[in-house]
């Protein structure tokens, strides 16, 4: 059956695809340019910019791993909607990691150019897993059309967000602030405003399988192994990136523990409950983001890592459905309980762990103000994002083609709907016998 012409994608989406990159090749072009490879301080030393990129590059690639892999991966819950989980990931970051270049840059010109070194990739990156947490908040329920324009708006106002925060003195190494909560709010003011009536009571294909729910694992599995890593990237060299390696490692090692007690003790017959198991898991690592480098020793790492795993379980039992159906708020993928919560949590974290000197130069008030607008900034951007996501031209899937590849994808067919030539040909032998 053909599609309706408001969801074929032939000359919408390619055309977009393709102008965006076109723009974005000229843009390079004026703005971008290598990282000059020496220079000297103001002492007549020559330091090297090349050494302190291949030390930085193994995390950068366990970052690039999270990106693509981890969350592609963990969003392929749902039983009919692999191919866009995984592969709309990567068309937003492919697009995010090069608009992100250029929005973050701007803010830091040398003679009127974006120099890159191997930490404007890393927040490059990091610009883009924002987006990648706010499509958890609307997956299966818009196109392609619509998360490349989310993107492109939604990393702008990071951007913005992120200038303001360090503007202000404010600390959040790991990001618990800037990317987790600013991506979790974003995503659902954004799902709030493109709000379904008609999926209020679910969707048939709204559910996972049992290999789909193994398939999201995999993302689990790469998210929390490389967690460390992402909270550690632009540490200070030395003492700082250390702790960050180290908190984080025992947050998310405290929060699995935490997060399974507490599946098993909501759950019914106290069974573990998949849903909290992909995801409260890795609660720890974006909770203890915000002072990840600060001197709050392992056991406030852990700390941490407990109440996350805490909070984001009944999370998903309870302020899910509360959140879908009081505030008509349908958060697909939970983002609210991964990196909503925790990403609030971390932001306290960081306020406490101020007041208690954990960090030299450390304000309480700062990091304060810095949560603060960052919440406000999401809802108030994701809100406007979401009215300009709404306009009918975008080629969004009716409400009875949500949560499904087919719409937008070349999908074989699955083996129970596969005509079954052989039983066919059987039959007819023994009619013509």
């Amino acid at each position: 059956m053909a599609l309706p012409f408001a969801t074929n994608m032939r000359f919408k989406f390619s055309s977009l695809a393709l102008s965006l990159q076109v723009i974005l090749i000229i843009l390079f072009a004026i703005f971008v340019s290598y990282d000059t490879p020496h220079h000297e301080d103001s002492h007549g030393n020559s330091t090297h910019q090349e050494d302190e990129f291949i030390k930085l590059y193994p995390l950068f690639q366990d970052v690039h791993v999270m990106i693509f892999i981890g969350f592609g991966f963990l969003m392929t819950f749902l039983k009919r909607y692999g191919f866009s989980s995984v592969g709309i990931n990567l068309l937003i970051a492919a697009l995010g990691l090069q608009w992100g270049t250029l929005m973050q840059g701007l803010w830091h010109l040398h003679d009127g150019q974006i120099n890159i070194d191997i930490k404007k990739m890393i927040n490059a990156d990091f610009s883009t897993a924002t987006v990648l947490i706010s499509f958890g908040a609307v997956l299966g329920k818009t196109s392609a059309v619509q998360m490349l324009i989310m993107a492109i708006f939604e990393i702008a106002i990071f951007a913005c967000n992120e200038h303001l925060v360090v503007t202000l003195g404010a600390f959040d190494v790991g990001a618990s602030m800037i990317i987790h909560a600013f991506g979790a709010y974003f995503g659902l003011a954004a799902a709030r405003v493109l709000y379904r009536p008609a999926l209020k009571n679910g969707h048939e294909n709204e559910g996972s399988v049992y290999h789909s729910d193994l398939f999201a694992m995999i993302g689990t599995v790469f998210l929390w192994m490389f967690w460390p890593s992402f909270n550690s990237a632009i540490a200070e060299p030395g003492i700082d990136q250390q702790r960050a390696i180290i908190n984080t490692y025992f947050s998310l090692a405290a929060c699995v523990l935490t997060a399974y007690a507490f599946s098993s003790l909501v759950e019914h017959k106290g069974k573990l409950d998949m849903v909290h198991i992909q995801n409260a898991t890795l609660a720890g690592g974006v909770a203890v983001g915000t002072c990840a480098d600060m001197n709050i020793h392992p056991y406030g790492a852990m700390t941490i890592g407990f109440i996350a795993g805490i909070i984001s379980t009944l999370g998903f039992k309870f302020v899910t459905p509360f959140l879908a159906s009081k505030l008509k708020i349908q958060d697909t993928c939970g983002v609210h309980n991964l990196h909503g919560l925790p990403g609030l949590l971390g932001g306290l974290a960081g306020i406490v762990a101020a007041m208690l000197g954990a960090k030299e130069g450390a304000s309480a008030g700062i990091q304060a103000a810095a949560l603060a607008a960052t919440i406000g900034v999401a809802l108030v951007g994701g809100a406007i994002t979401g009215f300009i996501l709404k306009l009918p031209f975008w080629g969004q899937p009716p409400d009875q083609n949500c949560y499904d590849d087919s719409l937008y994808w070349e999908v074989p067919l699955d083996e129970e709907e596969q005509p079954n030539h052989y039983q066919e040909d059987q039959s007819k032998m023994k009619v013509d016998a």
